[in-house]
């Protein structure tokens, strides 16, 4: 792993190898990296159980579809922090398509 913010500093984790019996140890950069993609997995998960994304020959279709779903879960997950009621992202959608729908009738 390249990185330009940590140095070759390794860390060792309480857990030895089965076979040698010797402690592991990992790199910072590798202990860094892990700890914060925990987030980008879980939007990763969301995006693909409830994607927007449709079969289309266009490259270019596809980029504004998934920008479009990025964009929805970013919106998706600032509504949950800032409000106490716990909705659930598969409601989410509809509620967000609802409501563009009036704002487009009006």
């Amino acid at each position: 792993m390249i990185s330009t913010i940590h140095d070759a500093t390794t860390v060792s984790k309480e857990r030895k190898d089965r076979n040698t019996n010797m402690e592991i140890k990992k790199p910072y950069a590798v202990v860094q990296y892990n700890k914060s993609i925990k987030g980008v997995n879980r939007a990763d998960q969301y995006l693909t159980y409830y994607s927007v994304l449709k079969k289309t020959v266009k490259w270019s279709k596809k980029v504004v579809l998934y920008l479009l779903n990025c964009v929805l879960f970013n919106a998706f997950f600032v509504y949950r922090t800032l409000n106490t009621n716990k909705v659930k992202y598969k409601n989410f959608l509809p509620e967000v398509g609802r409501s563009w729908k009036s704002e487009v009738q009006n």
